[in-house]
């Protein structure tokens, strides 16, 4: 627990911050009703869903309006909440402002906190969150106060033992913060809950800095802002000293598995040489070689105008982007769930990758057999509890600086290239997950977390917690809630189908995709480099209170 003797001076006068409600929330609980918009149905395999989600799907969409709602307040209930994930700055306020809204409608309402993640739902470990409690974590990172974890809740006996101890501690709600797999999570939940008429309503609270949980009702994910300011500050100072001393190309891998959202705004915020964006190399059907090949060309042409220097950004996820490695991955994922059993008896990681080759296809053999054998080891750890490729363990900085030097020393073979290749590889990933949050996401979190607490009194179970019109002034934001079966579709984990939320990625035919793409190519040549700095707390909106390159491009396109 924090103490007041190891409080930094930033953490105290973060301390005394306070976020800036929508309008429609600062009245209280008790005075704001739901509207119901029409019903919902899921973005894909609407069959297969609802034959899921028997109980919950269909629901309509909700917004908050001002109005009089006397019933929120007549009952004293218990909520429980949870963190499940990975970390993401802005945590603590979702807590902050999920009990606030609860006390808004009844100074007796309590709220619980399930300790590390959904484990603590399954093992029962709570403890009380009060005024005194959440009195040192307002406005800052990480999830230390109740901290987090990655249990999945999906077996017939975890069901049915989360209900146990949620009825034994009397609970009348229960709220996840999380990302897709998380909230996904959440929804099957409500639905055990529907279907064995327990009354507990379940709420998501939209959590990821990888910014791939989002829609037209969710514009972002809690925590992406200040982790794309924070690795855009990493990478500008790296800017600077490239400008400084002008002799190393610099390959920085940035977190995000499953989408290049991140990688796309600190490109914006920095102006990099190369920005590899993993949704394009799909959608081209680009080989390794491909990507080798458009690496190399910049560093050659660069290299001519006197430029032995620059710096390339890649999402962590990139080679699941690859046509040719998606489908070695897809393949591995299920001989790794296949073979658990007989993988857990080998010797040693060589008769593993032995064992792994023989049963794959033949092309996927060979392309296996061809990467350096660090990279091929890695592709073969353990996946993480949802089965997914721990692709923040996979070194693709290391992987393209190696084939990029065999490229380069082909070209020199052939009088191709004359130039000096010395590189330095970084990967920022955790740096970026619990840093104090910033303006936006301080306010952003206590705003979802409010909201949460008026769809938990309203019983608004199976629904994610909504707060858009975000590149508006946060007393603007509009607030509401999307019932979580409208973001699911099925996919193949650990060799089954299952429902899951769809993914946010980025989109080519978007504005900022589109936007970026107008700029690359001065960039690549030119040095464009910007130097963003740390985040600003204190000074004029124009500095404390900007939003991402990402929404503003977004919002702007749509009007």
């Amino acid at each position: 627990m924090v103490q007041k003797s190891n409080i930094s001076e930033l953490h105290a006068e973060r301390l005394n911050f306070q976020p800036v409600l929508p309008n429609v929330l600062k009245k209280g609980v008790a005075n704001i009703k739901p509207v119901l918009g029409k019903p919902t149905k899921s973005v894909a395999d609407f069959d297969k869903v609802k034959s899921i989600f028997e109980n919950t799907y269909g629901m309509p969409v909700v917004s908050f309006q001002a109005g009089k709602n006397a019933v929120v307040a007549k009952k004293a209930i218990k909520v429980g909440v949870v963190l499940s994930g990975g970390q993401a700055p802005g945590g603590h306020n979702v807590i902050y402002g999920l009990l606030e809204g609860l006390k808004s409608a009844n100074k007796q309402n309590k709220l619980y906190g399930f300790l590390g993640g959904p484990s603590g739902i399954l093992d029962n470990k709570t403890m009380e969150i009060t005024d005194k409690v959440i009195e040192l974590y307002k406005n800052t990172g990480g999830f230390d106060l109740i901290q987090s974890g990655r249990t999945k809740i999906e077996s017939s006996e975890q069901f049915a033992q989360a209900k146990a101890n949620i009825l034994k501690n009397k609970m009348d709600a229960l709220v996840f913060v999380g990302g897709d797999d998380s909230n996904t999570n959440a929804a099957l939940l409500a639905e055990y809950f529907k279907k064995e008429k327990v009354n507990v309503n379940v709420i998501g609270v939209p959590k990821t800095i990888d910014g791939d949980l989002k829609n037209e009702y969710i514009e972002a994910s809690f925590g992406f802002d200040t982790a794309t300011k924070i690795y855009s500050e990493l990478v500008g100072n790296i800017c600077r000293d490239i400008n400084s001393a002008r002799k190393y190309w610099h390959f920085v891998r940035l977190m995000g598995r499953s989408a290049s959202h991140i990688t796309l705004e600190v490109g914006f915020k920095t102006q990099p040489n190369v920005v590899l964006i993993g949704e394009e190399v799909l959608a081209k059907k680009m080989t390794l070689g491909q990507i080798i090949d458009q690496i190399a060309d910049v560093v050659v042409k660069r290299a001519k105008l006197g430029k032995n220097f620059g710096i390339l950004l890649v999402p962590e996820g990139l080679i699941e982007f690859i046509p040719e490695m998606k489908e070695l991955i897809s393949n591995l994922n299920d001989l790794l769930a296949e073979h658990e059993v007989h993988l857990k008896t080998l010797q040693n990681v060589e008769d593993e990758f032995k064992f792994i080759l023989s049963k794959l296809p033949k092309h996927l053999s060979a392309l296996m057999s061809s990467l350096p054998i660090d990279i091929a080891c890695q592709l073969m750890l353990d996946r993480d509890p949802h089965g997914n490729v721990q692709v923040s363990l996979i070194e693709t900085e290391k992987l393209l600086i190696e084939m990029v030097s065999k490229k380069l020393e082909a070209l020199k073979k052939a009088k191709k290239y004359s130039g000096k290749f010395s590189t330095i590889n970084h990967f920022f990933g955790y740096e970026g997950r619990c840093g104090v949050p910033s303006n936006f996401d301080a306010n952003y979190t206590f705003a979802l977390g409010y909201n949460a607490a008026a769809l938990v009194l309203n019983g608004m179970s199976g629904y994610l917690s909504s707060v858009k019109n975000l590149t508006k002034k946060s007393q603007d934001w509009q607030c509401g809630g999307i019932p979580l079966t409208m973001m699911m579709n099925i996919e193949r984990r650990k060799g089954k189908e299952k429902p899951v939320i769809q993914k946010a990625l980025v989109k080519l035919n978007g504005e900022p995709f589109k936007a970026f793409a107008k700029q690359r190519k001065e960039w690549s040549l030119s040095d464009c480099y910007m130097f963003p700095g740390p985040i600003q707390y204190f000074g004029p909106a124009s500095v404390t209170d900007i939003t991402t390159k990402t929404l503003q491009y977004e919002q702007n396109g749509k009007k």
